[in-house]
């Protein structure tokens, strides 16, 4: 699995990188925040899914990976989602394998029922959940959601 550092177009090994990258921050409580978002752009969805190391009290460091689809259709708006949550997971899961722990996957769906995204609230997290991973929706502090949206767009 391939991902990039901000700023930098060489890639690299997720799982390589993060063990080195813990290694090399060992001596500061990190925690890992994994997000996916996507928008619709003219002719494609731009998937990107982010890893956020949040390292003590000194800041974040983020990589990422994205992905160009055809563009879901308007009426499709929750298939477009639930690929995101199905990118999260995978990564998730990769991670799990290489015993990397992440703190928590963050969904960009909102916890709020006036929210068309709330109606996969419960799936979503279902999902995550039954897969042993922690899942979190708006109104949480989603940093990973938030570089995701950045990237995505």
């Amino acid at each position: 699995m391939k991902f990039k550092k901000i700023g930098f177009e060489e890639e690299f090994d997720l799982a390589e990188y993060v063990k080195n990258y813990l290694k090399l921050n060992s001596k500061y409580k990190t925690k890992i925040y994994l997000g996916t978002d996507s928008q619709n752009k003219k002719y494609t969805t731009n998937y990107a899914t982010t890893l956020v190391f949040h390292i003590g009290d000194t800041g974040c460091h983020v990589i990422y990976t994205r992905e160009k689809g055809p563009k879901f259709p308007v009426d499709q708006y929750f298939n477009r989602l639930w690929g995101e949550v199905e990118r999260s997971v995978k990564v998730a899961q990769y991670l799990k394998h290489h015993k990397i722990k992440i703190d928590h996957i963050g969904l960009d769906f909102n916890s709020d029922p006036k929210r068309k995204s709330h109606q996969l609230v419960k799936a979503a997290l279902g999902y995550v959940e039954g897969f042993g991973f922690k899942g979190k929706v708006k109104p949480d502090m989603l940093p990973a959601i938030k570089a995701a949206d950045d990237l995505a767009r």
